[in-house]
């Protein structure tokens, strides 16, 4: 959890240098007590505020509003729902999940969202594949949620299975490390690395350290000063981060494979 301290420093942050979008990520983000602090900081510092949120959390006591603070500082919501069956849901995430998602979305939906304010939905594949073309699936999604939920959202982005953290020991399990691996690289795309999310995007720790992308942060590859020393978000501008050389590892192949993979879908 972020601490007071490292919260106000990164809201100064904020302040000082006005990002042009502040993405708020962590699994649940909205538990963390300072969450309203780091949306009402972005916005007054005219930042567009994205929440990523897990859906479940609305359904959790004490955060039944959330939907209509969201609405009312018109923060963006990138939702996850890994599927639009209750089945492979299950699968990911555990049994009830997907019911509860449900739920949210049409809270969500009845707050604006899905109409005037942006909602997004996010799409992994399961198992060691590259996620089928995002607009085919954005399409199957749109379909199947209105007709049978009544949920509405504006588009759907698939992200591909990085071979890191559960994922990755879920892999050498079944033995299929090696063979998810020799997929990725042979589906490099050189189109895609123009627009992969490490050459715009800063990831910030808990701590307020600093990294080239949430999956280098899940790493823990931070980004370090030319001693070899850990950066923290107040330790640099805007201006110095530019031209610096981005950390990479083999996990990088998920995010060049195929279409491509980012924060915000594909990327071709």
């Amino acid at each position: 959890m972020v601490t007071a301290e490292v919260a106000v420093r990164i809201g100064d942050w904020i302040t000082q240098h006005r990002p042009e979008i502040v993405d708020i990520t962590g699994g649940a983000p909205e538990l963390s007590e300072f969450f309203r602090h780091f949306v009402e900081t972005a916005r007054t510092a005219g930042a567009h505020v994205i929440d990523r949120c897990n859906l479940t959390i609305i359904e959790e006591p004490g955060y039944g509003d959330l939907p209509q603070y969201l609405a009312e500082h018109e923060v963006e919501v990138i939702a996850s729902l890994p599927c639009y069956t209750a089945d492979n849901v299950a699968k990911q995430r555990g049994q009830g999940v997907f019911d509860k998602s449900i739920a949210a979305l049409r809270k969500l939906n009845a707050a604006g969202y899905g109409t005037r304010l942006p909602l997004n939905l996010v799409y992994n594949p399961v198992g060691p594949t590259l996620p089928g073309p995002q607009a085919e699936l954005e399409s199957d999604y749109k379909e199947v949620l209105a007709r049978d939920f009544g949920i509405i959202f504006h588009r759907l982005f698939t992200i591909t299975n990085q071979p890191i953290a559960r994922f990755a020991e879920d892999l050498r399990r079944h033995g299929q490390w090696d063979s998810y691996l020799e997929l990725l690289a042979n589906s490099f795309n050189p189109g895609t690395v123009e627009g992969l999310m490490c050459r715009d995007t800063l990831s910030v720790g808990y701590r307020g350290e600093i990294y080239d992308c949430d999956f280098n942060q899940m790493l823990q590859m931070p980004l370090g000063n030319s001693e070899g020393s850990e950066l923290f978000l107040w330790d640099v501008t805007p201006a110095q981060l530019e031209e610096r050389e981005i950390q990479t590892g083999f996990h990088c192949l998920a995010c060049t494979a195929g279409a491509g993979s980012s924060c915000t879908g594909s990327v071709t």
